[in-house]
């Protein structure tokens, strides 16, 4: 999860990122990384903000499908930065390749987005701030807020919604997205986790009896490293239910290396990631 190891980690990556290149160079590769090509065939695309009432308030969240036709509908949890312009434009890509994708304010409860300016790092400041945010999205809360996020998606024009649903999630987004599949096994049938933390815990293994879904675990070698037993005990939870899991570490990378505007972020095993989460869908959710 986005934790002190982590993130000091990543401040010795752009210590040496900026010593070795310059921070003009720097800069430009982050740049550059915050621009997300489209697929070849991209639908034209619908989007706007909405409004989702749960049984604990209205979640302000960011909703976008290709413009014609119904197709299947996919819940994303951002990392603990929140729903901000780097995640609209993932929705926006994920959404081209034929999805109704509703990106959430996780933290709804406490604030609304966006809730960080660009360049915002996890320092203490900002760790005492989001502390109170991240208590109030208990377990409990989490799924409580998935099935009322799937009823939603359900209820939507674009949604074809006998096809299954999926659900991606980020660093702490991870772990709700085994909370979304647990919620409703009935309807998600996928599940991608990038960089997510406390995957591995006793309470998230024991959720995987509760699953019916196709996975996808996408490992930063960093977080690997401190935890490196952490797969092992999730392929066994995986194999023991059935659950098709792709589990992979990949190489080089560092917590936080799949949104564009991470200052780890890492093009091309982001692209990796990107077209393991298609291949994921397509199979899933056909």
């Amino acid at each position: 999860m986005c934790d002190e190891l982590t993130a000091a980690d990543n401040v010795e990556h752009l210590t040496a990122l900026m010593t070795r290149r310059g921070f003009g160079a720097a800069t430009a590769a982050l740049g550059v990384a915050a621009l997300l090509p489209s697929p070849a065939d991209a639908a034209p695309l619908r989007g706007r903000d909405v409004s989702i009432k749960t049984p604990e308030g209205s979640c302000d969240a960011y909703f976008v499908a290709p413009a014609v036709g119904k197709h299947p509908g996919v819940v994303v949890w951002p990392d603990i930065f929140g729903l901000r312009p780097a995640f609209r434009k993932m929705a926006d890509r994920l959404a081209q390749s034929g999805y109704a994708v509703l990106t959430v304010n996780q933290f709804y409860r406490s604030t609304k987005a966006p809730f960080v300016s660009q360049g915002q790092g996890f320092d203490d400041a900002f760790q005492a701030r989001v502390k109170p945010w991240r208590e109030a999205l208990s377990p409990d809360a989490a799924t409580r807020d998935a099935k009322a996020f799937i009823a939603w998606l359900d209820a939507q024009a674009q949604v074809d919604s006998k096809r299954g649903i999926g659900s991606t999630g980020y660093c702490m987004g991870g772990p709700l997205v085994m909370l979304t599949a647990a919620a409703s096994p009935a309807r998600v049938r996928a599940g991608a986790t990038f960089h997510g933390g406390g995957l591995a815990t006793d309470a998230m293994l024991g959720l995987i009896p509760k699953m019916k879904a196709r996975w996808l675990i996408a490992i930063a070698e960093n977080d690997d490293a401190r935890a490196p037993a952490d797969k092992a005990k999730l392929r066994a939870a995986f194999d023991a239910s059935h659950q098709p899991a792709e589990i992979e570490v990949y190489k080089g990378t560092k917590h936080g290396w799949c949104p564009p505007d991470s200052p780890v972020y890492d093009q091309a095993q982001a692209e990796h990631a990107w077209a393991r989460l298609l291949a994921l869908f397509g199979k899933a959710l056909a």
